[in-house]
């Protein structure tokens, strides 16, 4: 007698569930960090940082510098693309998974193993693992699996070799076999257009039994918007839409701007809400317990992490930390070495621990989300925060929002912050739109002394102006820079004034209500 799929989960959860209840974090990486030394110690990569001679995470940490994307490509990747042969993993690489930087817009081929595809497949069960612990009644492959994400299509780089979405690595290892579990229909995961890709899922999603659904939040609003327009008298209810789904995950950006808008959909629903770390670079983290209480990192699956104070990383000789020395309470810059050749590779994201044993962590933003331009130092975890309490000042909620600096034009005027802000339906009056303006700068003001005090020296910084924008604009923007839907994300600070142009000009063009002029 064949056991139904949901009942074999639940056997293989009841297994790993005791081996992480009593995981030795620190062991398990010292153990990943030595198996990932002596394979690739033979490449071109190992023979220049002897890793034969690797003993200890100091052994390696004296070794190996960090590294970002570009001096990884500059020094061993770009001469040999994209036939990365022995270069800094073993053998042949079959994949690279296509990212584009969310705040330099620049495109990184980030090299993806046989041995990270079978990390991610590992990773992908343990967040069924975790649901089905949290959840002993689930019934989740009773149903469908809704998967939206980019576009599956692959582009051949070379013989054997191919690039595109980590969703579309995906897909192509996927057994044949499995497409039964999962939605859409395998050739409509081919559709780059994301306008034409909601057209066409949404309407074949309403006659499917979805019992789990994955995606970026701001997707996933999109996506639900649309549903809610073919079934009116759901009113927009999840539980109406989708009355047996058992879990839905996001990751990829902060959930806070977006948890209110779906802490209403969900009303209901018996639907787990849960938080997942999928970099292209590696799945890291996965929340095992509640919302806001910290994603728990996988530490035996082909990963080794370190850590850099934010304060050090552009330092010539920051700290190092890993798992056996970490603390809660920081701010630290995350560094992959990984199963498929990237050595302490910095990846841009922040992350500040909530406990060390298990390992959980909290994704406070990404290095490159800092506004400084006056010396205020305001972090992009902090930005987010005061954002959205200024939008309980004032009543409202909203989704998108982004934020950069305009300088000024002319000399011995001060420069200030621009605030895109898609409220919900409503906002538009502009006395509230220069409530909201306030509240933010108070904000600011209170939790951040460095802010507090370029606003009131004669060289600092003036008060901010916030253009409110209709909901749909940052999905309009996106589309017209060519980054509409999939993994693309919209950039929370925006530090590139090209960019930032663009935005204004986009949200004027839209119907902009501004707190003061531009």
């Amino acid at each position: 007698m064949r056991l139904p799929a949901t009942e074999l989960l639940k056997a293989y959860a009841a297994v790993r569930g005791k081996l992480l209840e009593y995981q030795d974090p620190a062991a398990a990486q010292h153990r990943q960090l030595l198996r990932l030394v002596r394979k690739a110690a033979a490449t071109r990569f190992g023979r220049d940082h002897d890793f034969a001679s690797i003993r200890s995470v100091a052994d390696f940490q004296a070794r190996v510098p960090l590294r970002t994307y570009n001096q990884h490509w500059e020094e061993y990747w770009k001469d040999a693309f994209p036939r990365l042969d022995n270069c800094t993993w073993p053998g042949m690489l079959p994949y690279f998974a296509v990212s584009s930087g969310t705040s330099s817009g620049q495109v990184k081929y980030i090299p993806c193993s046989a041995e990270m595809v079978r990390s991610n497949k590992r990773a992908a069960m343990d967040l069924l693992v975790l649901h089905i612990l949290n959840r002993p009644q689930s019934r989740l492959f009773d149903g469908k699996c809704f998967l939206l994400g980019g576009s599956t299509d692959l582009k051949e780089l070379a013989p054997g070799v191919r690039a595109g979405d980590i969703s579309g690595i995906a897909a192509a290892e996927k057994p044949r076999w499995t497409q039964r579990f999962y939605f859409p229909p395998r050739e409509l995961t081919f559709i780059t257009d994301w306008e034409e890709k909601i057209e066409r899922l949404a309407p074949l999603a309403l006659q499917e039994d979805i019992h789990f659904i994955s995606g970026a939040p701001g997707w996933l609003a999109i996506l639900f918007e649309k549903l809610a327009s073919l079934r009116p008298e759901t009113l927009g209810r999840i539980v109406d839409i989708f009355p047996n789904l058992d879990m839905m995950t996001h990751g990829g950006v902060s959930f806070a701007p977006y948890r209110r808008r779906f802490e209403r959909l969900l009303e209901g629903s018996r639907a787990d809400l849960r938080e997942v770390y999928p970099a292209s670079e590696g799945f890291v983290a996965i929340a095992d317990r509640g919302p806001q209480m910290g994603l728990r990192m996988l530490v035996d699956n082909g990963l080794f992490y370190e850590f850099v104070p934010t304060a050090e990383l552009g330092s010539a000789n920051p700290t190092r930390h890993w798992l056996g020395n970490v603390e809660t309470g920081i701010d630290y810059a995350i560094v992959l070495t990984t199963c498929a050749g990237l050595w302490s590779y910095v990846i841009g994201d922040v992350v500040r621990f909530v406990d060390r044993r298990p390992p959980r962590i909290l994704i406070t933003g990404r290095t490159s989300y800092m506004l400084s331009s006056f010396g205020e130092h305001l972090t992009g975890d902090l930005v987010e925060k005061c954002v959205l309490a200024a939008s309980e000042t004032i009543g409202a909620t909203m989704g998108e929002f982004a934020v950069g600096t305009q300088f000024a034009e002319t000399g011995g005027a001060l420069g200030r912050h621009v605030y895109v802000v898609e409220f919900d339906p409503g906002v538009d009056e502009a006395e509230r739109i220069k409530s909201f303006a306030t509240a933010v700068d108070r904000e600011l003001a209170t939790r951040n002394e460095d802010y507090e005090e370029r606003r009131v020296i004669a060289t600092g910084v003036r008060m901010p102006v916030v253009l409110s924008v209709p909901p749909g604009t940052f999905a309009g923007w996106m589309k017209s820079i060519g980054k509409l839907g999939g993994q693309n994300k919209v950039p929370r600070v925006i530090n590139d004034q090209t960019q930032l142009k663009s935005l204004l000009d986009f949200a004027e063009r839209s119907g902009a209500v501004a707190s003061d002029r531009l």
